[in-house]
């Protein structure tokens, strides 16, 4: 029987029918639309398929949430190879369910090249993933009401460092930490290892965008979805080991919320930047 990891790897593999499109799945899980995560390292694996030249790796992406993802179909994923240039690659993928665009990315690849260097530093006083609770340990408590959720297959091992999604409620914070890593081995691939880290990314970032507000996720009062998501790839590194996920909440306003998060290598070289904006709209309570 496959492990999760190996699950997920498998997902990310697409299927190609045609020139410049590609043909994604969704998990069998029972979810009422697909993981935005999913959309994004698919569309990224899409993008990469198209770039000729090995040496050439992804270091930005920027996307949209269009429509919510329908899980029981398959997802289209067109890629239009905008420009080739010395240095540059980009291209922009549009992913398709009924008909219709859900989601979008642009992505722009770049050949390794030597220069300056600079990155601002980890939080020193965060404690090592190896002293946390994993996910189903720190979770355990709340196991009644995450219901079938805590007990699906979870590929991204996650340790909190600043408590739980639940104790959050009536605890204003301005941030978390979170240690992830794939959970398992991955092939030696780079471009493996940016889309399995562009799933992960997409967990807990929006989550950020409340915490200032002392909002857990049993308060049941927002509603929340993806708008938009970008990244910036710095430096080398492998998802199959842990990295830090130091996140920030910086805005909410007019019922969007924006956090943005670095993920550090576990030695504190800066290997990624992540910035999230979504619907961080009120329910009105009857």
């Amino acid at each position: 029987m496959p492990t999760p990891l190996e699950d997920l790897v498998t997902l990310l593999d697409l299927e190609p029918i045609e020139v410049n499109i590609f043909r994604g799945q969704s998990p069998d899980e029972n979810r009422q639309r697909v993981f935005g995560g999913q959309v994004a390292g698919q569309a990224l694996v899409a993008a990469t398929r198209t770039i000729d030249e090995s040496d050439r790796l992804v270091h930005s992406l920027h996307a949209y949430f269009l429509r919510s993802g329908d899980p029981g179909v398959p997802i289209l994923y067109e890629v239009d190879r905008l420009r080739d240039g010395k240095s540059f690659s980009t291209r922009r993928v549009v992913a398709i369910q009924h008909g219709k665009p859900i989601f979008n990315l642009q992505a722009s690849f770049q050949k390794i090249e030597s220069g300056l260097d600079y990155h601002i530093t980890m939080d020193p006083t965060t404690p090592p993933p190896e002293s946390l609770p994993d996910y189903k340990t720190r979770m355990e408590p709340y196991k009644e009401l995450l219901g079938e959720w805590y007990d699906r297959p979870r590929p991204i091992d996650q340790r909190y460092v600043d408590g739980d999604p639940f104790s959050r409620k009536g605890n204003p914070r301005p941030g978390q930490r979170v240690w992830i890593r794939a959970d398992g081995t991955l092939p030696d691939d780079p471009v493996l290892h940016s889309c399995i880290l562009t799933y992960a990314s997409d967990m807990t970032l929006l989550d950020t965008a409340l915490m200032p507000h002392g909002i857990g996720w049993s308060d049941g009062s927002v509603q929340m979805a993806s708008l938009d998501h970008a990244m910036w790839f710095h430096r080398p590194f492998r998802a199959d080991q842990w990295m830090l996920y130091q996140q920030t909440s910086i805005s909410t306003s007019n019922a969007r919320g924006l956090a943005e998060g670095h993920i550090f290598t576990q030695d504190g070289l800066l290997a990624v930047t992540v910035v999230q904006e979504g619907l961080t709209r009120l329910i009105a309570k009857s």
